[in-house]
């Protein structure tokens, strides 16, 4: 099969959180963050499908090339955006982001839910915490 036929779709629904609770991604703060992250990952060959989040925690879909790692991924974009914050003061204090995250494959018919999932992030923290998000979705893995 000649290479130009290949089909490969590798999404993935990416979260992660700040390192420490005192600081906050407030909307402003969010709004040129995510513009940043977006920029960042199109010149590093990053699919990004959505990226979006409150103050404490960023969801982003990608669709992953076979050959990127996601680890190395999700490393270049977490550190490159702490550093840009922390560069940028853009809050008071040392930015970091938490050592972990959490990363789920998702089918190319789901993408679009997803996408919808991700963009009404703060909407939907109105009513539920990360934690109880997270445990929802730990109940629907297989």
């Amino acid at each position: 099969m000649n290479n130009s036929h290949n089909k490969i779709y590798l999404f993935v629904h990416i979260i992660w959180s700040i390192g420490k609770p005192e600081l906050s991604l407030t909307k402003p703060i969010r709004f040129v963050l995510f513009a940043y992250i977006q920029k960042y990952a199109a010149e590093k060959g990053i699919k990004m499908l959505i990226i979006n989040g409150v103050e404490d925690h960023v969801h982003c879909l990608l669709q992953l090339h076979p050959a990127q790692n996601l680890a190395q991924v999700v490393k270049q974009l977490r550190t490159e955006s702490a550093q840009w914050i922390n560069d940028s003061k853009l809050i008071q204090g040392s930015f970091e982001w938490q050592e972990e995250y959490a990363a789920y494959s998702i089918s190319p018919s789901s993408v679009k839910q997803v996408v919808e999932y991700i963009s009404r992030q703060e909407e939907h923290h109105k009513t539920k915490t990360l934690e109880s998000e997270l445990d929802i979705f730990e109940k629907i893995q297989f």
